[in-house]
């Protein structure tokens, strides 16, 4: 079944009502564009730095903003709309990076946590630390939807292929990434860690990105991106600011993909051993 799909590029910034504003004009102009699964970026209800004033801000799942707007915009366009990830209040004081996935009638059909948290120390001083406030997710979830089988990731997931490789086995044929990279490991590795993750599992990559300058300082890479199967680029954003991308995707592809290079079936199990070897080569005695 060929579905057209898009992916809708955002600059947030720090006021999530506004925010929600920017995403129902997207999300309604790629419905318009006749897409039917619409993605948007990580992050969509706040891009926001200081910890302090994003708690000051967050709402539980049942009371916010971009989750309430989702869930209107996916009965009135009768699409399927994935907000890539809002940050959630949870019960214990922590956030949770989470993702939700709404299906025509606005229902929600289900929700997911990124796994793997940004803490990582880059050049020039960039520094981030996600699981000082976030609370990390332990569960990969699949959803089997009338035009294909869809995994799920956020971000910094795609630096996992584990994860990309047991949902491809437990059956997605697509795989999304909606992300707000930044931009010296975007310009780094965004392209190539999502046609690589595309490749070794013959599926389909969906990226909605985070683009351009942000209220609070940060700049993010953009370059949301479609990818098929077998790597190739179906369409790609600049890193601007606001953008969509969209495609025909038919998910029968993956399938395909998979029969010419079938390298998931020809898996193997494996052990490492470290063989303790002096500089000059040779085993030690």
């Amino acid at each position: 079944m060929t579905i057209k799909v898009a992916a809708v590029q955002m600059c947030s910034g720090v006021d999530p009502e506004k925010n929600a504003a920017a995403m129902e004009r997207l999300v309604r102009e790629a419905a318009g564009h006749g897409a039917l699964y619409i993605q948007t970026p990580e992050m969509t209800g706040a891009v926001q730095s200081n910890r302090a004033e994003l708690r000051a801000v967050l709402k539980a799942e049942e009371d916010d903003v971009i989750v309430r707007t989702a869930a209107r915009l996916a009965a009135d366009l009768r699409v399927h709309l994935h907000v890539g990830s809002t940050a959630i209040a949870l019960a214990d004081g922590k956030i949770a990076n989470r993702g939700f996935l709404f299906g025509p009638d606005g229902a929600k059909l289900l929700h997911y946590d990124k796994i793997h948290m940004f803490d990582v120390d880059l050049d020039n001083g960039e520094s981030w630390r996600e699981s000082a406030a976030y609370t990390p997710g332990a569960c990969a979830r699949v959803a089997g939807l009338p035009f294909g089988t869809m995994g799920f990731a956020i971000c910094y997931d795609v630096r996992f292929p584990e994860l990309f490789r047991s949902q491809a086995v437990a059956g997605a044929e697509i795989m999304t990434v909606p992300a707000a990279f930044t931009k010296q490991t975007g310009e780094a590795h965004w392209e190539i860690l999502l046609r690589a993750r595309a490749i070794e599992n013959g599926l389909f990559v969906i990226a909605a990105a985070q683009a351009g300058k942000h209220e609070d300082g940060r700049e993010t890479f953009g370059h949301s991106i479609i990818i098929d199967p077998w790597g190739r680029v179906l369409g790609m954003a600049d890193g601007a600011g606001e953008a969509i991308v969209m495609a025909e995707i038919d998910p029968a592809q993956s399938a395909a993909a998979r029969r010419k290079i079938p390298n998931l079936r020809n898996a193997r199990d494996f052990t490492v051993e470290t063989i303790a070897a002096d500089r000059a080569g040779g085993e030690a005695a």
